[in-house]
């Protein structure tokens, strides 16, 4: 784990929290993401919105914070009639809202008379493959014949150095569905000799592989040689599979480990929508969130259908009741 990393988990008390859905707060916040960007298109139209989600997030009580970046892909600006620049500086404008954002809040913290929050740390998102395609291949790391691991580094290779160079403290590559691609930006890391923390979180329909049907210890084998990588886990899975999830993952690395699932609620990548949890409530979140910590999770999160609501209770089962003094990494 990165030095950062592992101090802001020890001034967390043990567990860092990750931030919530983001998407799901632009929406409640008025935005339209109704886009093949997704939630990406709000750097074009709304990055004031971005920046406050941010805000709801660190208020809640998040040690780190995710960009905007997730399906901010050079290809899929290109295809808005944006020049490449353009497209490049949308990436690092994704990272700039996130940190400042972030320096803005810990100026107010310093300045109350008993802070409570730690400095929080920016990732960068890098969503999958699948996620440019829309199609639903996110969610089954079914990408196709002609797709390699080669045609993934190069998708990926501009927007790494990109959002690499904006200076985030991590990159979280997220919801990855296979070994291939997983494998893929290992490489890409030590080929660009990234200097960033990494982390690479997979997701899972199933609680036991990747979505492709693929093994955790297929990917693990990989993952754990190298030093690019200080961070392993899921998002964007089923919160009901994590506990065991994590206690898999614990078996077979060192590495520490970061799970932010979904609202327990189910993607359904072709209708676009979502469909409802069939044994999980948001009530038992913060509830299960104490146990993925006492499975060993150094890193504990949201991600669809959370809210600051969701992170807030997270943060506090998370924490207990201990006022911590503001402390900057």
């Amino acid at each position: 784990m990165a030095v950062a990393v592992e101090e802001i988990v020890r001034r967390a008390g043990g567990c860092a929290v990750i931030d919530g859905g983001f998407a799901t707060q632009l929406e409640a916040l008025g935005a339209d993401i109704n886009d093949p960007l997704w939630s990406a298109a709000c750097l074009i139209t709304k990055p004031h919105l971005i920046k406050e989600v941010h805000m709801q997030y660190l208020e809640a009580g998040a040690d780190v914070i995710i960009s905007s970046s997730y399906q901010a892909t050079i290809p899929g600006f290109l295809a808005r009639g944006m020049l490449l620049e353009e497209a490049e500086g949308l990436l690092r404008r994704s990272i700039e809202l996130a940190l400042e954002a972030r320096d803005e809040f810990w100026k107010s913290t310093l300045r109350k008379s008993k802070p409570v929050y730690n400095r929080a740390l920016v990732a960068a998102s890098i969503g999958s493959y699948g996620a440019y395609l829309a199609d639903g291949s996110e969610y089954s790391g079914s990408y196709g014949e002609d797709i390699t691991a080669e045609k993934l580094k190069d998708f990926h290779r501009r927007r790494l150095q990109v959002l690499a160079s904006a200076g985030p403290d991590l990159i979280a590559f997220e919801a990855i569905p296979n070994k291939m691609e997983a494998q893929a930006l290992v490489e890409l890391l030590e080929e660009e000799n990234i200097q960033v923390p990494s982390w690479i979180c997979f997701s899972s329909v199933d609680g036991k592989n990747l979505c492709s049907g693929e093994s955790f210890a297929e990917c693990l084998q990989f993952l754990n040689a190298s030093d690019k990588v200080t961070i392993v886990g899921v998002n964007c899975t089923p919160p009901q599979f994590i506990e065991g999830i994590i206690r898999e993952l614990k078996k077979q690395t060192k590495k520490a480990i970061a799970v932010y699932p979904n609202s327990g609620e189910i993607w359904d990548g072709r209708a676009k929508r979502w469909l409802p949890a069939q044994c999980f409530g948001h009530k038992s979140f913060d509830a299960l969130a104490k146990r993925w910590q006492e499975a060993g999770a150094s890193l504990v999160g949201g991600c669809c259908r959370t809210t600051p609501s969701t992170i807030r209770a997270v943060s506090k089962v998370l924490k207990g009741k201990t006022s911590y003094s503001a402390t900057q990494i």
